[in-house]
């Protein structure tokens, strides 16, 4: 069964900009580059409710699968020095949601 993880990241205020640039020009690029972007369902950005908020769903196989692109993104030098230590001063918290897929519905 598919395992997908939520991860929602809350910025400071006045940072969305900064953040969204990071990502633009370091984070997504240094996830392509390496072959990380093929379990991302997708970033959304929060305009409601709780804003300042930046989130992504990722679609894993199973935990092994979760785990193993996890510890392959942070073994990414372009990742980690290149945008994670920029981008991680910008957070104020982080909560990441695993879930599985209801027996009804469409599946992405």
């Amino acid at each position: 069964m598919a395992l997908y993880e939520m991860r929602t990241y809350t910025l400071y205020v006045g940072k969305m900009g900064e953040a969204q640039k990071l990502y633009t020009e370091l984070g997504f690029p240094a996830l392509k580059k390496g072959g990380h972007d093929k379990n991302l369902i997708g970033y959304f950005v929060a305009d409601t409710g709780m804003i300042n908020q930046l989130v992504h769903i990722w679609k894993f196989k199973d935990d092994a699968d979760r785990r193993a692109h996890w510890a392959a993104v942070f073994a990414n030098k372009d990742f980690v020095e290149g945008f994670a230590s920029k981008f991680r001063p910008l957070v104020t918290s982080q909560e990441v949601k695993l879930m599985t897929e209801a027996p009804w519905g469409p599946h992405p």
